[in-house]
């Protein structure tokens, strides 16, 4: 599985939601979306500052993520912004790799 962070920010549509359902009410419904794509919440987290809420989340694949990100920024009530999360041992993959790049004007 992939794993993603992701960052959302509620818009004034979306605060009202949020009080209805509270904070644990948001995390049960988001929890049954990510499971309904055979995903996982590893961590969920409400903060303030330039985000609302921060999940890490694993995801089946990109597509999944896609997806749930469309429908969420879709409704308009949150912005979502996710981030493909690498492991250190795909770093190092990634470091051993050989790049065949020149520079502009080079």
């Amino acid at each position: 599985m992939a794993k993603y962070l992701v960052a959302g920010s509620y818009t004034p549509d979306g605060i009202p939601g949020l009080m209805e359902d509270g904070g644990t009410g948001r995390v049960e419904k988001v929890t049954r979306m990510v499971e309904s794509l055979g995903g996982k919440i590893e961590a969920f987290y409400y903060g303030f500052g330039d985000h609302d809420v921060y999940l890490i989340v694993d995801l089946p694949d990109h597509e999944s993520a896609t997806a749930i990100s469309m429908a969420v920024n879709a409704s308009g009530t949150v912005v979502l912004s996710t981030t493909v999360l690498l492991t250190p041992e795909q770093m190092d993959a990634a470091a051993r790799k050989a790049v065949d790049y020149r520079a502009p004007g080079d």
